[in-house]
C-alpha cells in the first residue's frame, strides 16, 4: 500500500497567475486514513479530498500536501471591527473605574490583540476562488490515479513474493501430511512397546489401558489440520490471482493458517513434525508481513 504521487498546476485569471503544487503519498494502514495539510483559507477542500481519495483507495495512511502561490504581492488587511469595538469598550471601562491606576488604551496594543487583525495575502475574488478550487480537485483526481497505479505496481512485486511463501508453505504442509500419516502407528507400536514393559509390574486391565492408546492416537491425529491448511492455501492463491481488493480476506487467512500451524506443533509427538511446525510459523509470519503491504 506504499505509493508516493505529484503534481504541479496553474489558473491564469485576469488579474493574476495562480500556481500550486500536490503531493500525496500512502503507507500500510489495515483501514483508510487520509490526513491533510492545506492553506488555512482552502481547508474546507479537506472533505472533497477524502472523498475523491476514498474512489480509488481502500487502505492505508495517507498523507495530503497542497501548496498555493500566486504572482501578487499585494496585502489586504482585514479588522474585526465587532472585536475591537468590544475591546475598546472594555479597556475604557477599566480607564474609568480604576482612574491614576489604569492608563488609556492605545490603538496599536488593541490592534495587537490576537484575532483583530488578520493580513491576507493576495485575496482571491469569490469567482477566483471557485475557478481554483474545481482546477486543484480536478487536478488531485488525477493524482489519486498516479498514486493508485503506483500502488499497483507495487502490489504486482508483492504478489510475487507472496506467491513464493506460499509455495514454500504449501510444501511444507505436505512434508508435515507424510508425517502425520505415518504417525498413528508409530504411536501405537512406540506405546505398545512401553506399556508391555510396564503391565509386567502394575496390575492394569489391559482394556483400560487399550482405550488410553487409543484416546491418544486420536489426540495426536493432524489430518483435520492438514485439511484445513490446504484449503487456506488453496483460497490465499485464488485471492492472489484476482482483481478485486484482498488485503482484508487475507489478513483473516494468516490468523486461520496460524491457528492451525499453532493446532499441529501442540499436537505434535514427533521432534521432526515440531521442527516443521515451526518452520511453517515463520513462513506464516512473512507471509502475514508482506500482505500488510497490500490493498
Amino acid at each position: 500500500m506504499t505509493g508516493f504521487a505529484r503534481t504541479v498546476g496553474e489558473l491564469h485569471t485576469a488579474l493574476r497567475t495562480v500556481n500550486w503544487q500536490m503531493e500525496i503519498k500512502s503507507v500500510n494502514g489495515k483501514q483508510l486514513d487520509i490526513k491533510t495539510k492545506l492553506p488555512l483559507l482552502y481547508e474546507d477542500l479537506s472533505l472533497e479530498f477524502k472523498k475523491i481519495a476514498g474512489n480509488f483507495l481502500q487502505r492505508g495512511n495517507v498523507s495530503v500536501f497542497l501548496d498555493i502561490k500566486n504572482n501578487q504581492n499585494e496585502l489586504k488587511v482585514k479588522i474585526n471591527n465587532e472585536l475591537l469595538e468590544e475591546l475598546l469598550q472594555k479597556a475604557t471601562d477599566l480607564c474609568f473605574n480604576h482612574p491614576g491606576e489604569v492608563e488609556k488604551p492605545r490603538s496599536s496594543e488593541l490592534l495587537a490583540m490576537r484575532g483583530v487583525v488578520d493580513v491576507i495575502d493576495n485575496p482571491l475574488s469569490d469567482e477566483e476562488n471557485e475557478q481554483l478550487k474545481t482546477a486543484i480537485l480536478a487536478d488531485f483526481e488525477q493524482l489519486c490515479q498516479n498514486l493508485a497505479k503506483d500502488r499497483k505496481a507495487e502490489g504486482l512485486k508483492i504478489k510475487d513474493v507472496l506467491l513464493d511463501i506460499l509455495q514454500k508453505i504449501a510444501k511444507i504442509v505436505d512434508k508435515i501430511e507424510i508425517i502425520g500419516e505415518e504417525l498413528p502407528n508409530k504411536i501405537k507400536t512406540k506405546l505398545n512397546e512401553q506399556l508391555k514393559l510396564w503391565l509386567q509390574d502394575n496390575n492394569i486391565s489391559e482394556d483400560r489401558l487399550a482405550q488410553e492408546v487409543v484416546f491418544y492416537v486420536t489426540r495426536a491425529d493432524i489430518r483435520e489440520e492438514i485439511d484445513r491448511l490446504k484449503t487456506h492455501i488453496k483460497t490465499a492463491n485464488e485471492l492472489l490471482n484476482s482483481s478485486d481488493t484482498v488485503g482484508r480476506r487475507l489478513d483473516f487467512l494468516c490468523q486461520e493458517l496460524n491457528r492451525e500451524a499453532n493446532t499441529t506443533c501442540s499436537k505434535s509427538v514427533d521432534i521432526e513434525l515440531t521442527s516443521l511446525g515451526m518452520e511453517l510459523k515463520a513462513l506464516i509470519e512473512q507471509f502475514r508481513e508482506q500482505v500488510q503491504n497490500i490493498e
